[in-house]
């Protein structure tokens, strides 16, 4: 089966998880994703923790090329390389990819065709636009911590990398579109994408509540705007993590009553309104979650699944990887890596009828030099014996 991306090739010249994270949703999509790395050293994301898992988690189904691009022949041989490419994807520090003689408007007189694509902490123009950026510093500089934790708490960093891999998938996004423009004008473009303004912009929401409310959104904790239910409720036995989150919209609020043993609440005046609702609310999450004490959160999770009401059990890291519905849909899935062994890691969340993602282990460091820089810069066995003894590759 031909593959969605199949035809292009991406030089990922990334590191740690925004970048790397973006070039392995192409290589999932079936593009040919060259990881191009330092000799050596590779991706700092390698030895994260002692071991590769970080690295691991981000670099499936690419190919490792190991290039010096301090050293003349390193460059000669990367030029050539992005001659032939379709994608050229970097999220090193501001100015550092320029610095190394490798700008847009150089790449653009090797090839036309090619989609420069940058992430940066802060993009490259506007007042922060030299600023190093992490995960936490987007999310705080974006809004986000200020609306997540407890109303009485700090500003609390969200631990789901919508910094890193949300601007990863933003990433992705604004590719496709170069890509697609390509086809109309065939030339290439430079795409940009912020850690900060991906964070922003998966922020809508409660920059549109600051605008009806006038005034910085407070923290809520787990409650959901003034739904009830709208939060989450603890269930049998009473653990750290055993709650069910439950959010019942007005159409759905009878048919709860009725499948939580609450029908006394049916056609109560002050019950029958959200406004009511949350009015007496504290007596309402009460009720509920006298009834969800009665049950694991699986159990509570079906009951009110089966009646149509949005619920779901949270899950810890460990429920998460032995979820019989996530590893049905290939979600979760086993890999081997010579080094480490079998890990577990998280398939292709992109599901197409006519181009299936299969998921391979991701590349050693400097495992395809040979036959990428044979494949594209017509590099023969002695030469790249002679390259790795000049410590080119």
């Amino acid at each position: 089966m031909s593959k969605a991306l199949d035809g292009i090739r991406v030089i990922d010249m990334t590191h740690n998880q925004a970048g790397p994270a973006c070039a392995q949703i192409l290589a999932w999509l079936g593009a040919d994703v060259i990881k191009l790395e330092t000799p050596g050293k590779g991706d700092v994301a390698r030895a994260q923790n002692n071991d590769e898992l970080f690295f691991l988690s981000f670099n499936a189904n690419k190919r490792s090329l190991t290039l010096n691009l301090k050293s003349d022949e390193g460059k000669a041989l990367f030029r050539k390389l992005l001659a032939k490419s379709d994608v050229f994807l970097e999220n090193f520090a501001p100015g550092a990819v320029a610095r190394m003689g490798f700008d847009f408007e150089t790449l653009q007189k090797i090839n036309p065709r090619l989609i420069y694509a940058t992430i940066k902490g802060f993009g490259t123009t506007g007042p922060y636009s030299d600023f190093k950026s992490f995960e936490p510093v987007a999310q705080a500089m974006a809004g986000a911590m200020s609306v997540t934790g407890q109303p009485d708490g700090p500003p609390t960093y969200h631990w789901p990398a919508i910094g890193d891999s949300g601007t990863g998938m933003h990433m992705v996004i604004g590719i496709l579109a170069a890509l697609n423009q390509r086809h109309l004008t065939g030339k290439g473009q430079e795409v940009e994408v912020s850690m900060q303004e991906s964070v922003l912009n998966i922020m809508r929401v409660s920059l549109r509540d600051h605008q009806r409310r006038g005034s910085a959104m407070p923290r809520t904790g787990n409650q959901l705007g003034k739904n009830v239910p709208g939060t989450a409720y603890r269930c049998k036995p009473g653990g750290p993590n055993d709650y069910v989150y439950v959010l019942a919209q007005q159409q759905m609020w009878d048919d709860m009553l009725r499948v939580t043993g609450l029908e006394d609440k049916l056609g109560v005046e002050k019950y029958s309104t959200p406004a009511g609702r949350w009015e007496h609310r504290e007596e309402v999450d009460a009720a509920i979650e006298s009834w969800s004490l009665q049950y694991d959160k699986y159990e509570v999770m079906k009951i009110l699944g089966d009646a149509g009401v949005p619920c779901g059990a949270t899950q810890d890291t460990a429920e998460i990887l032995e979820d019989p519905h996530l590893i049905e849909r290939d979600m979760i899935l086993d890999v081997d890596y010579p080094k480490y062994g079998t890990f577990k890691t998280v398939g292709c969340p992109i599901k197409m009828s006519d181009s299936r993602a299969e998921i391979t282990r991701p590349p050693e460091l400097s495992e395809h030099s040979a036959e990428v820089l044979a494949e594209f810069c017509d590099v023969s066995p002695e030469e790249f014996e002679k390259l790795k003894l000049d410590g080119v590759v």
